[in-house]
């Protein structure tokens, strides 16, 4: 053990003497309804005394039971939010708080700082909490720095630490793999740790999904239990870890993943761990999911209060396949449609190596010359001359190895040293951690964007996991590649986005490979899942629901499954509405109801996009499902009923609705009917009082399978 130096001792002293001064000091981070209590301990130490509904902080105890952001190497005997080694071998780390305050930024949002200081080693770690009052959402992220004379390692990275003491515990997690994205489980957490993580890189989402609900005292419902729910704003690798102890009290610790990523830490640096988002509710899932809702669309989501555009995207009518001739009748479809812009997808850059399959040519973006001899600028001219918008796809992070970016800088991939390299959808991830790669990257984009100002849209893709990870720039600092690749990420994002603000993006990730904050706040949605199936994507949106809004979750009408043309516009209009067709294939009475829907759908958009969600029946429970979103004046709400694959003889009985003024009078309209069939709802035209509708409700499910019926309800 190191001898300590005059000025750690002078430290120990001023921060002991300092602590004294906070001792027994309570911390208030609270929202209009949650409350987070922390207190300072007698030793200086911070601990949570409680966390729940809003209270006045002096009703709560001056409990110094639980450390809020306990550390490793100590005394604490369960998993530490935070481990350093010290550069003299030390793997103990002892904070005391040394100052905190809160700021009030917008007369909305609440930062709280806490500084922390190791007595002995020059080590801060800053704690910062903020909260969102209007909406009840906190969200929770931690800054490391040190003075040390050489590097530490950082093993435990937390982005916060929750602590909780209930009778018990049920988790609610999403898992899945590609087209089967957000599969729901619930169980109860018993003693020890339940650990859900990704290990990807990249595409975190792959595998399990970064959010969870945590309903306290029993099972909650949509409308009733104690619920925590949860989501990390990081697009790579993640662990969500859960902790019972020997007392029955439960330890939530989310944060970037350290597999593998021993951080080293240079003096001087700072390492910042992404937020944590959550919020608390004491009425149920449906009230904590409103809370989230709120938050993204003001501050979690580029333009989150912004309109979307309804598109037509190209892939499924012509894959690969594809010249100016059949772009400009595309073009005219999409018009005749009545969409607002027409997205090209994969397939229209190399020359050397054209892209006609995806074995070549990711990193070579120039327009296929044979395909597009005209490029991009005729595109746009055309889509414009058409009355539409134009958006591209690209995959800037990606390199196939048949490429002329590969065969000038294979120093630019990453891949392991004297082994095979691996690929996955036959492509390699380029070095993001490299400052020349970023730069390569963000050229890719700006040089698109700037020099063809009529691109409205961009289909930002991500179609691999990172595996056999070596990246050449950080040489012996391997461990720090899984963190410093999303920076990297990241830095690009923000460069664009200060060249280019407000141009909207998808994040899309090989299906739903990328569904975080993290990335969100850079782009307008995400693509859920390559599987379009409508029956499937009534659970998958479903899911996502729980923790995005409607306008973010991008839903496209495709030829994948056999349901109705109704049945799968009734499902795309639960989010931002697109389609994936051969227009020209349409029907005459195809093309009309789907040209009505459009109408109807720009008509609605705003309440479905920025409307108060209310999950009704949900699919789980029976082959039937139920949602409607509310304005926020309650004058306006729509209504969605789905019938899957119930079983033979089913009943439905009326939904009840909720979210409406039960003084008002409402006038309930079926829309979005193809022609020629009955209408569902039997009370279609007729008005009732919200108090009616919500206690005793209407029969919006019909009586066959994949059917399903989409109702205005409208205060008179």
């Amino acid at each position: 053990m190191r001898k300590p130096c005059l000025s750690c001792l002078l430290l120990s002293s001023i921060l002991l003497a300092c602590s004294g001064l906070l001792a027994q000091q309570k911390i208030d981070v609270h929202t209009r309804n949650m409350s987070l209590v922390l207190t300072i301990g007698p030793n200086g130490k911070l601990y949570q005394s409680y966390l729940g509904t809003r209270v006045a902080v002096s009703s709560t105890p001056s409990d110094t039971l639980v450390e809020s952001y306990a550390q490793g190497g100590g005394s604490y005997l369960f998993e530490p939010a935070i481990r350093i080694v010290h550069a003299d071998g030390n793997p103990s780390l002892d904070l005391r708080v040394a100052s905190w305050g809160t700021d009030s930024t917008d007369g909305n949002i609440r930062v709280t700082s806490i500084v922390m200081k190791d007595p002995v080693y020059p080590v801060t770690v800053v704690l910062e909490l903020k909260s969102y009052v209007r909406e009840n959402v906190i969200t929770s992220g931690v800054r490391i720095s040190h003075a040390e004379k050489e590097p530490v390692r950082v093993s435990n990275f937390a982005s916060s630490m929750l602590h909780f003491h209930a009778d018990s515990y049920w988790l609610t997690q999403w898992h899945g793999d590609w087209a089967r994205e957000m599969q729901m489980d619930e169980s109860r957490l018993t003693s020890g740790i339940k650990i859900i993580d990704s290990k990807l890189g990249t595409r975190a989402d792959m595998y399990q999904t970064p959010a969870f609900l945590l309903s306290l005292n029993g099972k909650s419902t949509e409308e009733t239990g104690e619920v925590l729910a949860g989501t990390l704003g990081w697009s790579g690798s993640f662990q969500l870890l859960f902790e019972v102890d020997e007392k029955d009290r439960l330890s939530v610790l989310p944060g970037m993943n350290p597999y593998a990523s021993d951080y080293v830490l240079d003096p001087g640096k700072t390492l910042k761990t992404p937020e944590f988002i959550f919020t608390y509710s004491d009425g149920g899932r449906g009230r904590a999911s409103r809370n989230l809702h709120d938050w993204a669309r003001s501050y979690g989501v580029l333009d989150g209060k912004g309109p979307r555009m309804t598109l037509l995207n190209n892939w499924e009518s012509t894959q690969f396949e594809f010249n100016e001739q059949k772009l400009d009748t595309l073009f005219s479809e999409t018009r005749k449609l009545g969409a607002d812009m027409f997205l090209l997808d994969d397939g229209w850059f190399g020359n050397k190596y054209p892209r006609n399959d995806d074995h070549t040519s990711l990193g070579d973006w120039q327009e296929d010359r044979a395909k597009l001899p005209h490029g991009i600028a005729m595109l746009e001219k055309d889509a414009a001359e058409k009355g539409v918008k134009f958006g591209i796809w690209v995959e800037p992070e990606m390199v196939s190895p048949k490429s002329e970016l590969y065969g000038k800088h294979p120093e630019w991939v990453l891949k392991l040293p004297n082994r095979a390299e691996n690929y996955f959808r036959n492509q390699l991830v380029l070095d993001l951690v490299n400052p020349a790669v970023q730069d390569f990257v963000f050229r890719t984009v700006d040089d698109l964007l700037t020099q063809h100002t009529g691109i409205a849209y961009l289909k930002w893709d991500c179609n691999r996991m990172m595996t056999n990870a070596y990246s050449p720039y950080l040489g012996s600092r391997q461990s720090n590649l899984y963190i410093d690749y999303v920076a990297g990420l990241y830095a690009v994002l923000e460069r664009l986005r200060a060249k280019h603000p407000s141009v909207p993006m998808m994040l899309c990730s090989g299906g739903g490979g990328r569904t975080d904050y993290g990335a969100l706040k850079y782009f307008t949605e995400f693509w859920p899942s390559d599987n379009t199936d409508a029956v499937e994507r009534v659970y998958i949106q479903w899911g996502y629901s729980y923790f995005f809004p409607a306008n973010t979750i991008a839903c496209h009408i495709t030829s994948w499954g056999k349901e109705p043309l109704k049945f799968r516009t009734d499902v795309a209009m639960m989010g931002r509405l697109g389609y994936d067709l051969d227009v020209s294939k349409m029907t005459e009475k195809e093309l009309g109801f789907s040209q009505q829907a459009l109408k109807d759908y720009r008509r609605l958009s705003a309440v479905i996009g920025q409307g108060d969600l209310y999950r009704l029946l949900a699919p789980y429970d029976a082959q039937r499902a139920a949602l409607m979103y509310v304005d926020s004046d309650k004058k306006k709400a729509v209504l969605f009923g789905y019938v899957l694959h119930p079983r033979y003889g089913s009943v439905w009985a009326p939904v009840k609705l909720q979210g409406l003024d039960g003084a008002r009078t409402y006038r309930v309209k079926e829309i979005n009917r193809y022609p020629g069939t009955p209408a569902v709802l039997a009370e279609d035209g007729r008005t009732f009082t919200g108090e009616y509708l919500m206690k005793t409700g209407i029969g919006v499910l019909g009586k066959k399978e994949l059917t399903s019926a989409v109702v205005e309800i409208t205060a008179e």
